[in-house]
């Protein structure tokens, strides 16, 4: 069996259009961007989820196969999966999330919205690579404003 992966998120860039960052997971030399939304004060279902430490598990239901992240105060479900949008609705833009975290293998732009691109396949790799693993994540942030 192996032994707990450490899989850590830095947040790098926040706009209403969502939040930036970089996952990566050092012991299998794994990195790739990721994108969440704009922090809203940890509200349910607008808002990425707070820093910290949380265990990741293997979830399938009808809808979803992807890791989820676990025990976030006062949040639940919170997936990684693939989609492109993580903006603020309340501010016209679009997204993909409910909180949970995007993965990608670059930055863009789709239909004039700051976007994550090549999604399916990254979110794919990753879920290979941890497939059958005991993780968790440490999220942190090393804030800039975009522009």
């Amino acid at each position: 069996m192996y032994e707990t992966l450490d899989i850590y998120l830095t947040r790098l860039c926040r706009s209403d259009q969502g939040t930036e960052g970089r996952l990566s997971i050092p012991a299998l030399n794994f990195s790739c961007p990721c994108l969440e939304l704009p922090w809203r004060d940890n509200k349910p279902n607008i808002s990425c989820i707070p820093p910290g430490t949380y265990p990741l598990a293997w979830r399938e239901s009808r809808r979803w196969k992807a890791f989820h992240i676990q025990n976030v105060p006062g949040r639940s479900f919170i997936l990684i999966h693939s989609g492109n949008f993580a903006g603020d609705v309340a501010m016209g833009w679009k997204t993909h999330v409910h909180g949970c975290v995007l993965l990608g293998t670059k930055f863009g732009r789709l239909k004039g919205q700051r976007a994550i691109l090549v999604s399916r396949p990254m979110v794919r790799r990753f879920n290979t690579v941890l497939r059958g693993r005991k993780a968790r994540i440490t999220i942190k942030e090393q804030w800039r404003e975009a522009a």
